[in-house]
């Protein structure tokens, strides 16, 4: 029978990890170690973040996750990509800034679920070039920091087999009042409260100048199912949750052409 540790290696173990979480800083997902220790208990936007937000989705995923493949964008330090390994899940994890990949590495590690999660530094247009698809897209927090969030969202609903988890920084409300066509002479209409719309920030928000898009809830609604999505579940605020439309092919058949020839899906590669 194996003796537990004496107190004493016991608090110089939580020392160590203690120094760690401080060498990795700042954190902006609160993780909660095995330990029992967290990397930012004080979260600066209230509560235990993004652990309330993973509560509300929770319930409307499966439990078991178990031959499952998904694809986390912009992973951060890692918290739901954690969350889906726990699950069964096989994660690709992403992200553009090696800060938050460092933290991810090392939290997976203290988590015992490296052998779970491909954590790699690359953004979303980068899948243009990449093969294969997803059970499960995990597209949460990322799309208002996109210079081209349409082009986004297209290459990640394409690559979606079951469900895709959406959530974006809106504008207030939650009206939906669109319409199928428009008159030229009739645009006072867009400026309708439900009608679908993007707020464009050219400085900051927040005092973050990677913060380009507010749509409304109608636009994001609108562009999900444009891309071929359609919404099964809203788990919270500014989420939605969807699966792919039957019709998805001719959802995507007036910008097909476009997405194909910017990204290079669909024809042959130039000659060399």
């Amino acid at each position: 029978m194996t003796s537990a540790p004496p107190p004493e290696a016991v608090e110089a173990a939580l020392d160590a990890q203690r120094r760690r979480v401080r060498e990795l800083g700042p954190w902006f997902h609160n993780l909660h170690l095995p330990s029992g220790l967290q990397t930012l208990p004080e979260h600066p936007l209230g509560g235990d973040f993004p652990r309330f937000k993973w509560l509300q989705i929770a319930p409307h995923l499966p439990e078991d996750l178990r031959g499952w493949r998904v694809l986390d964008v912009g992973c951060n330090a890692g918290f739901y990509s954690f969350e889906l390994a726990r699950r069964g899940a096989q994660v690709l994890a992403l992200d553009v800034d090696p800060h938050y990949l460092d933290q991810a590495r090392w939290a997976a590690g203290e988590m015992g679920l490296a052998g779970r999660i491909d954590f790699r530094c690359a953004q979303v247009y980068d899948l243009a070039g990449e093969p294969g698809d997803f059970d499960l897209v995990w597209f949460m927090g990322v799309f208002y920091h996109l210079r081209y969030p349409l082009l986004a969202l297209d290459l990640l609903a394409r690559r979606t087999r079951r469900l895709m988890m959406f959530q974006t920084l809106t504008l207030p409300g939650d009206a939906v009042d669109g319409a199928p066509d428009c008159g030229i002479d009739e645009r006072a209409r867009l400026c309708a409260p439900g009608w679908p719309r993007m707020a464009f920030i050219e400085e900051r928000l927040a005092g973050d100048p990677t913060n380009w898009w507010a749509p409304n809830a109608a636009a994001v609604e609108a562009m999900l199912r444009s891309s071929g999505l359609q919404i099964r579940a809203r788990p919270g605020h500014e989420m939605w949750l969807c699966t792919p439309r039957a019709d998805a092919q001719a959802a995507r058949a007036m910008w097909q052409p476009q997405h194909d020839s910017i990204v290079g899906e669909g024809r042959p590669s130039p000659a060399r």
